[in-house]
């Protein structure tokens, strides 16, 4: 699942959302590293349809990498950091 080229966007989104203020401007409801970070902000960084991007971070999130908060008609995302350390583990002890 990660060696494919939509895998490596899904890595490249993890890897953004380590440090969302650096690389997502705040609008909306707050920081991006406290509030998360948009469908539509993801979209425009990657380049793509905001369908595209939704469809990586809903899988990102039910895969449990994600935590999602809704607010009004909008999703914010952020990084479930405990939940990343798991699956982690279990890829080092050799799953």
């Amino acid at each position: 699942m990660t060696g494919t080229p939509s895998g490596r966007i899904r890595q490249t989104i993890l890897e953004w959302l380590k440090d969302p203020a650096e690389h997502f401007p705040a609008v909306g409801h707050g920081a991006p590293a406290t509030a998360g970070v948009t469908v539509r902000a993801v979209a425009a960084k990657l380049g793509v349809p905001r369908r595209t991007a939704a469809a990586h971070l809903d899988l990102l999130a039910r895969l449990g990498l994600l935590r999602v908060r809704r607010s009004r008609c909008r999703r914010y995302y952020r990084r479930d950091e405990i939940r990343i350390a798991e699956v982690t583990r279990m890829f080092e002890k050799g799953w």
